[in-house]
Parts: structure tokens; sequence; C-alpha cells
């Protein structure tokens, strides 16, 4: 049945006409102790960049599709992609905004008030924020009249950032861009930097110039995607080729530790799907001691099999299983003559839908709040993306929700859908319908 629709068994979309692949070759060495990556963890088969937004005019240009190929470290445990794109390609104009969800907001808040309490961060501290965005978390340092400053890549991005009052430098950050900061002057009392640790290509040069940049009795703290969530919650959508690493406490500690940076605390979050937040400090300063919590994680992820290759050479098959299951709904909806749109035009769902095969034969178009995607195709699918008030017009019987994640937030938004019967399709862990 799958081969009817287009999709191998083995996981590769088909190639619409127009594509082209690309023909770069990949470094082959771990990103952080250069071991030779021969373990693949996962194979999406080929997709398109998953932030690379279409007009319309684009339709009809060839889109670039890379290998979506994860491998595992057999000597540090890192899991990360093949290099296919430079940095600059990716994120010197960016199409995601954080201030488009309220929760997101809401967790920066509480992120503002808990860490000013905790280390003392007021009106004679430096924060400074690594891939600051829009401004959506040092806008509440700003109104506690906290010096703040923003390093953010996308020129786009950063200038709504300062529209809100945030200063931000637009730059890449690595050793270079630190020493530069401190020959300004600037040193980080706390050092801010969410979701941006996958996004990074060269680890060591990154956590050095945190190194550099760092106070010396300063925090650091980084949040990213649990890779232990990862696995155990099949959050496949999760790897696309903007994040080159995915990170277990195991792997981003020794990381930390070659650079002399000791993580003397690390917390889980539900933020997108599963996160750890990280603290760290010089390893040279022990006033902050290294709380229970560091060692009770390495325990579990060691329990979970984090610490041998099988238990990463063992996920692949999970991940056959929720595609199977996402397209047997979408097909028995199809066939039931039921009308099926999206919500949401994240990243992870680019991932999704290519891998899965999903275009507009299954999905008639999806919706989101900003307004710097509506009007765009998705890449790869070419599903349009139109304004939420769309839902409403049409009437669908279901709603795919790609951004998972924030599957709560959505469905209170949009509890109006079943006013006419309709209902809520996630996809993960295993696709699933919400009355």
């Amino acid at each position: 049945m799958l081969e009817a629709l287009g999709v191998k068994a083995g996981g590769l979309p088909r190639v619409d006409v127009g594509t082209t692949i690309s023909t770069l070759q990949p470094k082959k060495g771990c990103r952080f102790c250069g071991t030779a990556l021969k373990h693949v963890f996962v194979d999406l088969g080929m997709s398109p960049l998953a932030n690379s937004y279409l007009r319309r005019d684009d339709l009809g240009k060839p889109e670039r599709f890379f290998p979506l190929r994860a491998y595992v470290c057999a000597e540090c445990f890192l899991v990360q992609l093949e290099d296919y794109e430079s940095p600059e390609t990716i994120f010197s104009d960016y199409a995601y905004f954080s201030s488009f969800s309220n929760s997101w907001l809401d967790h920066a808040r509480r992120y503002v008030r808990d860490i000013s309490e905790r280390f003392a961060i007021g009106e004679q501290s430096q924060v400074v924020e690594i891939a600051s965005n829009d401004g959506y978390l040092l806008q509440y340092f700003v109104e506690r009249n906290v010096p703040v400053l923003g390093i953010e890549p996308a020129g786009n991005v950063a200038e709504a950032a300062r529209r809100r009052g945030v200063p931000t430098h637009v730059k890449f950050f690595g050793q270079e861009t630190a020493r530069e900061l401190v020959r300004e002057g600037i040193r980080a009392d706390l050092l801010i930097g969410n979701n941006v640790l996958a996004h990074v290509p060269d680890l060591n040069d990154f956590v050095r110039g945190l190194k550099i940049l760092l106070a010396g009795d300063g925090v650091a703290t980084l949040e990213f995607p649990h890779l232990m969530r990862l696995m155990a919650e099949n959050q496949i959508d999760t790897i696309y080729h903007e994040h080159f690493s995915y990170f277990s406490f195991l792997a981003v500690e020794k990381i930390f530790a070659a650079r002399g940076l000791c993580l003397f605390d690390v917390e889980e979050l539900p933020t997108h799907g599963g996160s750890l937040r990280i603290y760290a400090r010089h390893d040279r300063i022990d006033a902050r001691p290294v709380s229970p919590s560091v060692a009770n994680l390495r325990r579990r992820e060691t329990e979970f099999g984090l610490a041998s290759l099988e238990r990463y050479l063992a996920f692949a098959g999970r991940v056959h299983e929720t595609k199977c299951r996402l397209l047997e709904l979408l097909i028995a909806a199809k066939r039931s003559g039921k009308r099926v749109v999206g919500y949401g035009a994240p990243a992870k769902g680019n991932t999704l839908l290519n891998y899965c095969g999903i275009r507009s034969d299954f999905i008639d178009y999806t919706v989101d709040r900003s307004p710097h995607k509506q009007g765009h195709f998705l890449p790869g699918t070419h599903i349009y993306i139109d304004d939420p008030s769309r839902i409403r017009e049409t009437q669908p019987a279901y709603v795919l929700i790609l951004p998972w994640n924030l599957k709560d937030e959505i469905m209170e938004q949009m509890a109006y859908i079943r006013d006419w019967g309709g209902r809520f399709l996630v996809p993960i862990p295993f696709a699933q319908v919400i009355d």
C-alpha cells in the first residue's frame, strides 16, 4: 500500500520533478572527539532544509534535498548529522520567531523570575543570550532594568528584538565573537543559550566561546531537547538539518568538561517534548557545589542504555512504526471522504511530512499564527500555509497538530472545531485521534 502512495518501504519520500539532490560530501568524523562515524542511529531519507519555506514563484524551481541521516559516535555517544549545509545559509535569514508561542513566552517569564532570585541577577549584572531570537526572553530582564545583550545570527529576527528594546548583535557565536565582546568590556554574569546548542556545527569552538565570555563567578544555562526523551517517545521529527547534534546529559557533560566547564546542576523540562536545562560554571570555582540531580540523571541515562551502542542501534525500528500508523490514519480519513488540514508550520513538521511522503493529497493546507510563514508553502511537500481563521471557514474533520509539543495550547485555542465534530490528530509518539 505504501508503494502505491509513492513511499518506499525503506523510508525515502518520493522526489518530485524539479528536485535536486545535494552532492556535497559531508565530514565523517565526530564533531566533538573526531572519531570516525560508522553507526547509523536513524535514516529519514532525503529532505529539504526544514525552514526553507517557499513562495509561490518558487514552486516551479528545483529544490535541494539532502540526506537526513543521524549517526552515533561509538566513543562519546554524541548523536549527530552529517554536515551538508553551512550555518550561514541556514540561519542568516530565519523564519522562526519565538514570540508567537504563548506557552514559550510563559516559560521565558518563569525563567527570568526564578534565575534572578536564585543567582541574585539585578541591575549590576550583565546578561548575555546566545541565539536570542526576537527578544522573547531578554525583554523580561529589560523590564527589571538588567543590562542585556543578545547575540543573534539572523538579521531579520534581530531587528524584531531591537524593536522590543533589546540590544542585539548580528553575529554567530564562538571564540572569536566571545573575545570581541571581552575586548569591549563585556563578561557575562549570566550566559544563556536556549535551543542553540543543537544548531552548532563546531561544538568545541562554541563551548570554548562560552568559557571565554563567562565571568569568573558567572553561571551559564543552556536548554536543549533531551535525547533520552527523543528515543523514549519516538520524537523523530525533532531530527532535521538545522539540528546538527542531539544530546544526552552523558555526552554534553563530556563536551563541557573538556573545555573547563563544570555542569553543577540539571533540570528536566517539559518544553519541546522534553528538554534539559544545564547549569555550568568554571571548573576551578567550587562555590557552587554539584547538585545530586547530576549523578541521578547520569545513573538514569546509563540504565536507559545511553552508555552503550546497542540501545542507539535499536531505535530505527520504532521509527518505521510511527510512519506507518500516521499514514494508516490519513488513508482511512481520505477513503471516508474526510478533510484533513494541518495546524502549524514548524521545522519538525516538515521532517515528518517529507519522511512520510505526505503532501497536499492528504493535507489540504496548514495554518500558522506567524505572518512570516503565512502565504508560503512548506518545503518539499508544497502544502500551503494559511491564517488560522481558514479552519473555521472550511470546517475540516481532522486537524493534524504538527507542533505536537504545543498540543495542549493549540487544542485550547482551536477548541471550536468540536462545534462541527472536528477532531485532532497528534502524530508523536504514534498517531492518535483526540476528540
